[in-house]
């Protein structure tokens, strides 16, 4: 859980933007929006499925770029 300890000299928009910052290296506000329905593993397994393939092809674009300049 993100949390933050205020300094003294330290305003409230300074403080308030370093805890978002940390909320969202933890990804708290996306795992919540990710739990707030119900998702079969079917649904799941295909959002997997969908997102290495996508890895795949951002990896297979980048070697192709790379070979391209050698």
């Amino acid at each position: 859980m993100p949390g933050i300890k205020v300094r003294e000299n330290e305003s409230f928009h300074d403080a308030y933007r370093k805890f978002k910052k940390q909320a969202d290296r933890n990804l708290v506000v996306t795992e919540s929006r990710a739990r707030r329905f119900f998702e079969p593993k079917t649904e799941k397994r295909k959002k997997q499925k969908i997102s290495a393939r996508k890895k795949m092809l951002k990896r297979l674009y980048m070697l192709r770029r790379y070979e391209s300049r050698l």
